[in-house]
């Protein structure tokens, strides 16, 4: 096996979380390799948003670490904004598209925001749409899409920079009906095997779940 098969991309080691003064998250690890996919479940309050918060630098936990493709994610809040805009690519519950651009124009925004050459950011975000399907969607408006359509778009968003090297994905098919939450949880898996790109997944849904290479199953953490 190369060695860009078994690469962690992702080491969270000993987080530690809580709000208020109540715990949250005790001593929690995780550590993904390229290509592999991992879906983290639990009840509402176990933790899962949390972690994932930390993963992409969004917030800082109470004690612990994380690095991604061997960055680490320090107190520097410029630098983890850094890390999160250039290696990791995230995907939420709602796709949340902005109705005036093109779904193109969606998928290539942060490129643009960055200084991307327009025509260079617009074939990567061709590019990252053929991937998930959406070749002949690229000039439409986002009101034209279906709610499947839209999360793939912003699947594609989430891939777009060919340096990505993990994707957060929290509830990503939580809106969708039984069909279209199976075929976006096989595209994040597909795809995450096509570029090497490990997954963290937070989902409620247990048939997503079983698609993914690991289970981490979270218990909430007791109030007393």
């Amino acid at each position: 096996m190369q060695e860009s098969d078994v690469r962690e991309v992702l080491l969270a080691d000993g987080l530690v979380i809580s709000y208020g003064g109540r715990p949250i998250v005790e001593g929690f690890s995780l550590h993904i390799r390229g290509g592999e996919t991992v879906a983290l479940i639990g009840p509402s309050g176990s933790g899962k948003t949390s972690i994932l918060s930390c993963v992409v630098g969004l917030q800082v936990p109470q004690a612990g670490s994380v690095s991604v493709a061997g960055h680490a994610l320090t107190n520097d809040v410029g630098e983890r904004a850094r890390i999160r805009r250039e290696l990791v690519g995230v995907a939420y519950q709602t796709p949340d598209l902005l109705p005036e651009l093109s779904v193109e124009e969606n998928v290539a925004i942060t490129l643009l925001f960055d200084g991307v050459p327009r025509d260079r950011a617009i074939d990567l975000a061709r590019a990252s749409l053929a991937s998930v399907g959406l070749s002949s969607h690229a000039a439409k408006r986002t009101d034209e899409l279906s709610g499947g359509e839209a999360q793939r778009a912003s699947i594609a968003r989430a891939l777009v920079r060919p340096e990505v090297s993990l994707l957060v994905a929290d509830e990503p098919t939580a809106s969708l009906d039984a069909a279209n939450a199976m075929a976006v949880g096989r595209l994040i898996v597909d795809r995450a095997r096509d570029r090497r790109v490990g997954v963290a997944m937070a989902t409620h849904d247990p048939r997503v779940a079983e698609l993914c290479d690991r289970v981490v199953e979270l218990r909430a953490v007791s109030a007393g």
